[in-house]
């Protein structure tokens, strides 16, 4: 008899906490298996909200732990930071630990579906994609037509609403993940600077080992922290909001719900696919 297993993977985001939610809801009958991969470097805010979705689904949220921590691939790949083009951190903290942990199951031939938070209006987005013919990949929020209103309706109706961060910032993830917006940055320096100065630590070692990457494009953090260029940041961060408000269109079934988000403002929707959402 072949063993099919449902494992559903949390970021501590939006989007993979609504999927819970809904699979929780919607499909009781399906015995699914939540984790979260760990690397070590996330934000406060992503284990406590975590924490209050084990309290609603009513069972643990299995932590994956890279065998190897971000220090020791950082030093693998010559204290170059990641970046964009060079995405090392995903592939090491995320996938890797992902895969050492089903891959035994599939490889002794059972069967894995894995539920993945793409919603409907994500066509750009693709997803984990499996290379192990054991494992196939669910899509719910696309089969489903479930969009950004949808996965903030569920959260809302749920009673988990969202996570602290977005307060402040639009992803989940490591603290000095490189997507994040420059105002993302100046507002993790004011929040948590002990992991703005740990992020400046890990990049001047980068620099002094030849790096060609900072964090944040076309500056180092140490330049970006500097007053005037904080006042800069900010500034065009409101202009930015100003723009996007006045080309916004109301939605009068939606009184006081803003959905907007900072890839929104910022024109972007780089994430990364293994971390967020």
């Amino acid at each position: 008899m072949t063993i099919e297993r449902h494992v559903l993977g949390l970021s501590g985001g939006r989007d993979s906490a609504a999927l819970a939610v809904y699979m929780a809801q919607a499909h009781p009958e399906i015995d699914v298996e939540y984790f979260f991969t760990d690397t070590g470097k996330e934000l406060p805010e992503v284990y406590e909200y975590l924490g209050r979705l084990e309290g609603f689904l009513g069972r643990p949220i299995q932590r994956l732990n890279p065998d190897r921590d971000f220090d020791f691939w950082l030093r693998q790949y010559n204290s170059f930071l990641p970046s964009p083009k060079m995405r090392w951190c995903t592939r090491q903290l995320k996938i890797r630990p992902f895969e050492q942990w089903l891959w035994p199951a599939l490889d002794a031939g059972e069967k894995v579906i894995s539920y993945v938070a793409i919603r409907s209006d994500e066509g750009y987005r693709e997803g984990y994609t499996s290379t192990h013919p054991n494992l196939s990949v669910r899509l719910p929020f696309r089969e489903r037509g479930i969009d950004k209103p949808g996965v903030i309706d569920l959260l809302n109706a749920s009673g988990l609403g969202l996570p602290d961060y977005y307060g402040w910032r639009s992803r989940s993830g490591c603290t000095f993940c490189f997507f994040q917006q420059k105002i993302e940055w100046v507002r993790l320096m004011e929040r948590h600077p002990e992991s703005f100065e740990e992020a400046k630590a890990y990049e001047k070692n980068a620099v002094e080992h030849g790096s060609p990457f900072t964090w944040s494009q076309g500056e180092s953090l140490d330049e970006l922290a500097r007053p005037e260029r904080v006042q800069q940041i900010r500034a065009d961060h409101q202009r930015r909001v100003a723009r996007l408000a006045a080309k916004r269109v109301a939605n009068p079934l939606r009184d006081g719900d803003d959905l907007l988000d900072l890839d929104e403002l910022y024109g972007t929707a780089k994430v990364c696919l293994a971390c967020h959402k």
